[in-house]
Parts: structure tokens; sequence; C-alpha cells
């Protein structure tokens, strides 16, 4: 007797992170050039510490104004890492920012990118008591995918708010005639916040983001967090159903600022028995040219 089970899966596509005001670019283009500032961004989250496969992530950006008032240009590189499966993606960032008024901006950003996806299917526990499973014969080395996203933003020097679309095209990485295939979804990313002043030394700034993509749940993510001084940031977030964070943060100069973020999940995964919790770390170098503020400091 054969028995034939068919199911699809929906799982974790697009790497997220906690700090996602210092992740922007990586899903809005138009942020590139955000304030005239020029700036490298370095980010690291280990997720689910403890997890055997769990996600590791790595990535980098820069971003900085052009000679042509208004165009700003940037670049990414980043490493995901699942179980099996790892991916890297460089993209090209491009902006231009049209001046509403000397204080109100809007940018409208494009992105091009280029995936390479490697999935390791012998790295999965199988049982060989009846033969090899054919569907673990389909890795995938260094599968090639390109890219083309968009986005806008808005901001004046209290509040933004940013609506992008990082990669239009759906990308299947199997054959349709393949016993299982893996599918890279279209997702859509809404984000904003803002900043109020409590006292001069003392700016609350809440922000979110969310998250959608066909086949699974609103991902929504809201943050609040102070800045002390203009140097001191701490506060927390909140991944609605799946993991509360809290956040820290320092402004060693005009320059260098670091934070660190460390989540529990708000699920059976939270559990000690399960893991540790996942770690994240952010570093960022603002040039000395650039002629941002720190209000937002991100």
């Amino acid at each position: 007797m054969h028995v034939l089970l068919v199911c699809q899966v929906h799982a974790q596509q697009e790497a997220q992170f906690t700090q996602f005001t210092y992740s922007t670019q990586s899903y809005n283009p138009a942020y590139v050039g955000f304030n005239e500032e020029k700036s490298i961004i370095a980010l690291y989250r280990a997720q689910w510490i403890g997890v055997e496969g769990a996600p590791k992530t790595q990535v980098l950006h820069y971003g900085s104004p052009t000679k042509w008032k208004g165009l700003s240009i940037g670049f990414g590189l980043l490493n995901d890492k699942i179980g099996p499966t790892s991916e890297t993606m460089a993209n090209i960032d491009m902006s231009y920012t049209i001046f509403l008024s000397s204080d109100v901006k809007v940018a409208f950003g494009i992105k091009a990118s280029a995936h390479l996806l490697d999935i390791n299917l012998s790295l999965l526990n199988q049982d060989y008591n009846l033969g090899p499973d054919p569907v673990l014969n389909n890795s995938i080395d260094n599968r090639f995918s390109p890219n083309i996203g968009a986005g806008v933003f808005y901001y004046t020097p209290d509040y933004y708010i940013g609506l992008s679309v990082p990669s239009f095209l759906e990308t299947l990485y199997f054959d349709q005639s393949s016993l299982s295939k893996a599918k890279e979804e279209t997702h859509f990313y809404l984000n904003s916040g803002f900043v109020k002043e409590v006292t001069p030394d003392l700016l609350l700034r809440p922000s979110f983001l969310i998250k959608a993509v066909a086949g699974a749940p609103l991902q929504t993510d809201i943050a609040v967090a102070v800045l002390l001084k203009g140097k001191v940031s701490f506060g927390f977030s909140y991944r609605v159903r799946a993991a509360i964070s809290g956040l820290f943060g320092y402004q060693f100069s005009d320059h260098f600022f670091t934070g660190i973020s460390y989540d529990r999940a708000a699920t059976d995964l939270g559990q000690e028995i399960f893991n540790s919790g996942s770690l994240e770390l952010v570093l960022k170098y603002r040039f000395a040219n650039s002629r941002s503020n720190i209000r937002f400091n991100f």
C-alpha cells in the first residue's frame, strides 16, 4: 500500500530584525540618503539560540547622497542561514528626494538585487529503511535569481512613514515537476515612527513595522525607545504574538553608535527548555560630512 501526503508549509522567508529601524534600507530603498546622511550600518542576529539550524543573519548597508541634489545611492549585502538553507543577497539602492518644504521631504526608491541560494538537503535527517528519499536529492547549489523592488519614504524632522515592496518577482526555486518546491513570495512593508520631546534631554521615539506576505499571518513589530541626553537609548519592542525584546544603545560620538537587543519568544518556543532567546547587535558609523541630526538616530 502506498500513501501520498500533500501539504503546504509556509516558513520565515525574508530576514527579520528586532532593531528594525536600523535595517530600513534592506526593505525600503527610498530610505537611502535619509536626511542627506552618509553612513554604514552592520547588523548581526542569532535567533533562537540553542536550537539547531536556527536563523543566523548578517547585514551590511551603505548609503550616501550624491553630488546631484536629491539623488542618493547605496548598496547592501545580506547572508541568511536557516537550517540546510543559506542565502546571500547583494543589492543596489537608489532614491530621489523631493523637497516639499525646507523640513518636509518625500523620497522614491528602487532596488535591484541578486540572490544566491544554497539548500543542502543532505543535512536533513532521513530514514533509509524504505530507501533514499528522492526529494532529498534536489539540493540547490548557488541558484541565481535577480529581482527588483521599490519604495516611498515620507519624513519630517519629527515623523516618518514608509511603504515598500523590496522584491516584486516571486521566485520558484524548484521545477514544477519536482516532488517539492520552494517559492519566495512578494512581501509588503509599512513602517512609521515619530519623535516626541518630553524634555530637552529626553526624547520619546515610538515606531512600528508591519510585514504582509501571502499565506502567512500579518507580522507587526512595535517598539518604544527613549533617547537620554543624545547618548543613551533604551526601550522595548513587541512582535505581536511572537516575541518581546529589550533594547539598549549608546552614541559614543557624533559618528559611532552601537546597539544590542535580546528577545524572548512569546510562544512555547520561548521556554528555557527550547532555547536561550535571540540576540542582536547593530553598529553604525556616520561619516563626518553627514548633515543629519540624531533625533531619530537610525
